[in-house]
């Protein structure tokens, strides 16, 4: 046999032998999914709620038009720290303060003419009393002249006369009592002047101290809307001219944020918090929650989503809930930036694994795994999905046993940052599948895996 010949043969012999020992190590290798691993962990873990917001004080007001009226003077300017009475701005009040004045003499008037209705009065009831009395001496006399007249005593004239004075008497305390109830009515006619004219006197005061305007509360002016020159006008909050300034107390600051309703029901009144304010980096503000909106906002517009114009839409809702910081620092404005983390749980030595170490499969799934079907070729297991037990999800992670991942029903806790909490179904140490997330995703039960834990490559840009 030529040498060529030999050597062909050997090289046909070789890629036989590499073709065999290829196509082993293929069929070996069929199926084996690539996949990272971690091990369930016993760490302190917390739960957060994360809601962005603003800075706003726990007590504010806006200072609004109560009258018309012209701006002459703004007393204090944006930043002022002001106490409750303290003079903000005036408004022309020339016309209210004469319409005080005149009112004023007005009133001192009526004062005066209810003394003197008084006084009548008062002598009409003393005028009344002394006929009375004389009336008593006219009707005793005429009683004793009676029986001197009977026992022929006296003459006939002065029995007559004794008469006529009691008659007299008697007509003159009816002319009293008269004159009582016509000066009580004068009294009360004067008395209801007067309190008509002090009525109006208050009111016309009331105008003229509409013309000052005060602090209500004591604060901080974080906002003025209005200039000297420009004219007031009554009406409601956002018309022009009807809002003036607004003073907020910044002794109490809160930081109101807006969370997704599928977290608002973790959130619970006095649960911790810190708080991150973006015109301030770097530092953290501990605070508790002190409020929980009831009622659900929607998104896009800021309205309740329970009136009847949006009780059917479909949109994304928030709530309201208010953090009170516990020692706000110094130079805060009301509308800041800020997001706070709530501590809604908090666990001591839980059993953890990674949250992407979660999968879910369907009973299904597990049966198939379990007999060695394939769910995607096997008539009658895509039959038996369509009971309500066979596509109900089960909740699980794969567990790492030899070179095969087996699937694991777990009960989870509490969800941290990365982390979740185990309840049951897992011990520490147990090596769990962690990635990647396209093997989780297609990952089987019972398939055989290989375990690849080195860092992923990176592309590197040279310099």
């Amino acid at each position: 046999m030529k040498t060529w010949q030999k050597v062909s043969i050997g090289i046909g012999v070789a890629v036989l032998v590499i073709g065999m020992v290829w196509f082993s190590v293929s069929q070996a290798n069929k199926g084996v999914v690539t996949v990272q691993t971690g091990q369930a962990v016993k760490q302190d873990l917390t739960s957060l709620v994360t809601a962005s917001g603003e800075i706003r004080p726990k007590s504010y007001t806006n200072v609004l038009a109560e009258g018309y009226g012209k701006i002459t003077d703004i007393v204090v300017k944006e930043g002022d720290h002001v106490k409750k009475g303290d003079i903000l701005m005036n408004l022309e009040n020339v016309q209210p303060g004469a319409d005080v004045a005149a009112q004023s003499a007005s009133v001192a008037a009526s004062e005066a003419g209810m003394n003197a209705a008084e006084a009548n009065y008062q002598s009409a009831v003393a005028t009344l009393a002394q006929r009375q009395a004389d009336l008593e001496k006219a009707k005793f006399d005429w009683q004793r002249s009676q029986e001197l007249y009977k026992d022929q005593l006296i003459a006939k004239s002065d029995f007559d006369a004794a008469k006529a004075t009691y008659d007299s008497a008697s007509a003159a305390l009816n002319a009293a009592k008269a004159q009582v109830d016509q000066t009580r009515a004068a009294r009360e006619q004067q008395n209801q002047m007067m309190q008509s004219s002090a009525s109006t006197l208050t009111h016309l005061k009331d105008v003229l101290r509409k013309t000052t305007y005060r602090a209500p509360i004591d604060g901080i002016v974080t906002y003025i809307a209005v200039r000297v020159g420009e004219n007031v006008v009554m009406g409601i909050q956002n018309s022009e001219g009807a809002f003036l300034m607004n003073i907020s107390d910044m002794s109490i600051v809160t930081c109101e944020v807006k969370v997704d309703e599928t977290d608002i029901t973790n959130v619970k009144d006095g649960q911790p918090a810190d708080v991150t304010i973006d015109a301030i980096p770097g530092k953290i503000f501990k605070g508790h929650v002190s409020e929980v909106g009831e009622q659900a906002i929607l998104r896009s517009t800021g309205q309740a989503a329970t009136t009847q114009a949006t009780a059917n839409t479909q949109e994304a809702r928030d709530f309201k809930v208010v953090v009170t910081l516990d020692l706000p620092p110094d130079g805060l404005r009301p509308g800041l930036s800020a997001t706070a983390k709530i501590q809604t749980a908090h666990r001591k030595d839980a059993l953890t694994i990674p949250i992407q170490a979660l999968a879910v499969r369907t009973q299904k799934d597990l049966d198939e795994a379990q007999s060695g079907k394939n769910a995607s070729v096997t008539l009658a297991a895509a039959k038996s999905a369509t009971t309500p037990a066979a596509k109900a999800d089960i909740q699980g992670v794969f567990v790492v046993h030899g070179k095969k991942a087996e699937f694991v029903t777990v009960q989870t806790g509490i969800t941290g940052v990365t982390d979740i909490e185990v309840v049951s179904g897992l011990k520490e140490g147990d090596q769990i599948v962690t990635g990647s997330y396209k093997a989780l995703r297609t990952l089987r039960p019972g398939a055989p895996i290989k375990i690849d834990n080195s860092a992923p490559k990176t592309d590197e840009t040279p310099s």
